[in-house]
């Protein structure tokens, strides 16, 4: 569950939302920084039980398409926030299933506004390059919450080296525009392209040449 909103500290949020079940209450970094506090205003609400994540939805107030809920605390008094849910099956997006996933054919794209969810980062690519076949939202391996970043795979090569020739591109959807970066995503279990593994005895290649000319694993 995703809360947008300038809110005092960690605790704060925990018991304005307590009613709703038993949350964690997370942010990016939050154990590396021991910040109380969500540093950039927003903050991931994380429920035990999916009943929990309905009860808030069915609390909220619906504006403009967009979910909010008055929060109050001892420094705070009936503040809207605004609340994103965030569904698992938004991370993924098979665009043409008739289309083998190619590792070599994926691209890496960094910085993606975290309310995108996989079909709008795959409608937004297919538009400025075409032939995608898949996008995929980075998310949280044990908390599942989206990590800010993404990839397409695309189902020919043309389209591909298009969009990491780009290197930055300006993700245009609904409220969100941001310029993001775009890069090959690089592979850990590739064999060198020059000698497929027999002059390094089968190890993977610890070297990608990301040249646009060049493309191989080293």
């Amino acid at each position: 569950m995703n809360l947008l909103t300038e809110f005092p500290v960690s605790d704060e949020i925990t018991a304005s939302f307590r009613r709703f079940g038993h949350l964690f209450v997370d942010w990016p970094h939050k154990a590396e920084s021991k910040s109380y506090f969500p540093p950039k205003g927003y903050a991931f609400l994380l429920f035990q039980d999916e009943s929990s994540v309905q009860a808030l939805i069915d609390a909220c107030i619906q504006e403009d398409g967009k979910l909010y809920l008055c929060v109050s605390s001892p420094t705070i008094k009936d503040k809207p926030v605004q609340i994103r849910p965030w569904n698992l099956n938004d991370s993924d997006f098979v665009m043409d299933g008739s289309q083998p996933l190619d590792p070599r054919k994926t691209i890496f794209v960094g910085g993606v506004p975290r309310p995108l969810r996989a079909v709008e980062l795959a409608m937004i690519m297919d538009r400025l390059y075409g032939g995608v076949c898949y996008a995929g939202i980075d998310t949280d391996p044990e908390l599942k919450y989206p990590k800010g970043a993404g990839r397409v795979a695309f189902s020919n090569q043309q389209s591909y080296i298009a969009a990491i020739s780009a290197r930055f591109v300006q993700l245009q959807h609904g409220e969100i525009d941001k310029r993001v970066e775009v890069k090959p995503y690089v592979l850990d279990d590739q064999l060198c392209d020059e000698c497929q593994g027999t002059r390094c005895g089968g190890k993977f290649a610890p070297f990608f040449c990301a040249n646009v000319t060049c493309l191989q694993y080293y």
